[in-house]
């Protein structure tokens, strides 16, 4: 994605302001900690946080982790404090929370003190939403009454170990859904468990509903790397049934409500895809505006020429662009700008939902269209036929795991090895053609590649006599002559 340039994510550098006027403790290899009052973490230019507001800045290298502490907003109302033994539902010591900024965690954050008596970290993802999504969210945790924010960066993460795995087992959910949303979960809900243990909190929380898949795929995340935790879930809790009754709740508790335009759709946005449900889509005869789509073009307005792109793959896992190396979050960048050029990458499907609804999506996914025709047309050249039959098979149960929220199940774990080494000898490159809307593979090689010219040539060769066919079709068809011979009483 173009805008989300200004985001790197190389090596690992923490950053941790702290409003209180003393550092906080060392948090490891490099890692820098501010002691000023601050106002927000403003502006990002080449992978750097650059803070404004009298706070003096240094610089070590390109940063994984923003983490930020925010003195609780003295005008936030709620009836029962921290400090007291509990709250309206129970005590917890300190929560860690799925925090977005938007108009539902803004709320969740009060909820969780009221009902819990309990401190909030808010903690939010950088898995490739763009920049506007992270704008300012230091001020908005603050005016909620969170006790501390913490951002990281998890696009390098997110790609390279997450979507190229699931990229490599060719993983499809429903013969079309590509597990934008389903693959993220994981990588988030893990760094939550990771903060939880770094901050001493006793519970995580997220805004999903109960009606959807994510509730799943976070919480069976909890379960499988810390099942110490506490998990709660707001939405399946607490009284609050949609807009009006959030911004009511907020008004009674002093919340600043987020400026921002609703939008008809329910978006959800990462490096991987961008996928839109709600409004007219959810009557499937409905056709999706236009002015939907976000990441493509329409494949009717995408330029008149075609554009030729080469993908090189070493086991199975792309690491080049037109022969240039690039970070696999780099990598997928650029062919998402390449392929939304030229409307690549548009799916429209009814899915079934893990909790037993359909739903209607429509997803746009342009770098990953370009990706997985790719690894497949290679794989074609590198893969015997009964181990590419083997591999459709097992991708099928994959992407089930992976969008039932399974990552870290022990299954999905010994399919990903299988992945792994079957794919070691896909290496090698693909030329895709790109053309309003399409992808036609234009060519593929590998030094590993089971073509042999000599053999497949309609001239004869050493290798196969073509009288030896004969013999084969007499026994292969064996089974079918009897059959007919039974049938027919010879």
């Amino acid at each position: 994605m173009a805008q989300l340039g200004a985001i790197s994510s190389s090596s690992s550098t923490n950053f941790v302001f702290n409003g209180a006027n003393k550092p906080e403790p060392a948090l490891g290899r490099n890692q820098i900690c501010y002691s000023n009052k601050f106002s927000s973490v403003s502006s990002w230019f080449n992978g750097n946080a650059l803070v404004h507001n009298n706070l003096n800045l240094t610089r070590a290298s390109n940063n994984k982790v923003i983490q930020a502490v925010a003195a609780s907003e003295k005008g936030v109302d709620v009836s029962v404090s921290p400090k007291t033994g509990g709250g309206l539902r129970g005590k917890l010591n300190k929560v860690v929370l799925a925090y977005s900024g938007g108009l539902d965690t803004s709320v969740i954050v009060p909820w969780l003190r009221e009902n819990y008596g309990c401190e909030v970290v808010c903690f939010t993802a950088d898995v490739g939403q763009g920049i506007k999504e992270l704008d300012g969210l230091e001020a908005k945790a603050k005016a909620s009454g969170a006790c501390q924010l913490v951002v990281k960066d998890l696009q390098e993460e997110f790609v390279k170990d997450y979507i190229f795995p699931c990229l490599r087992a060719g993983a499809i959910y429903e013969r079309k859904y590509l597990l934008g949303t389903s693959m993220a979960r994981p990588v988030i809900a893990k760094a939550m468990v990771d903060v939880a243990k770094e901050v001493g909190a006793d519970a995580v929380s997220h805004g999903c509903t109960g009606k959807g898949n994510d509730q799943v795929r976070f919480e069976l995340t909890f379960f499988a790397l810390n099942p110490e935790l506490n998990v709660v879930a707001p939405w399946r809790e607490w009284e609050i049934t949609g807009r009006e009754d959030a911004i009511e709740y907020a008004k009674k508790h002093n919340i600043p409500i987020p400026v921002t335009k609703k939008s008809i759709y329910s978006r959800d946005r990462n490096l991987w895809h961008l996928s839109h449900e709600g409004d007219i889509l959810e009557d499937p005869a409905n056709e999706p505006t236009k002015d939907m789509y976000m990441m493509s073009v329409d494949p009717e307005d995408a330029p008149d020429q075609p554009e030729y792109v080469e993908i090189g793959i070493v086991s199975g896992i792309p690491v080049s662009v037109n022969g240039k190396e690039l970070s696999p979050a780099s990598l997928l960048s650029q062919l998402n700008d390449t392929g939304g050029r030229h409307g690549i990458g548009r799916i429209d499907m009814v899915e079934n939902r893990l909790v037993g609804m359909k739903s209607r999506g429509v997803y746009e996914t342009p770098g990953g269209t370009i990706l997985f025709s790719a690894v497949r047309e290679l794989e074609s050249l590198t893969l015997d036929r009964e181990t590419i039959q083997v591999k459709d098979q097992l991708a099928l149960k994959y992407a089930e795991l992976v969008y039932a929220g399974r990552w870290f199940d022990p299954l999905r774990e010994s399919m990903d090895e299988f992945m792994k080494k079957i794919t070691e000898t896909t290496t090698g490159s693909v030329t895709l053609k790109l053309y309003k809307g399409s992808v036609t593979v234009t060519g593929r090689t590998s030094p590993y590649s089971l073509y042999r010219q000599d053999i497949s040539s309609f001239e004869s060769g050493q290798i196969y006599d073509q009288a030896d066919a004969a013999g084969f079709i007499k026994l292969y068809g064996l089974p079918m002559r009897v059959r007919a011979m039974l049938e027919k009483g010879i």
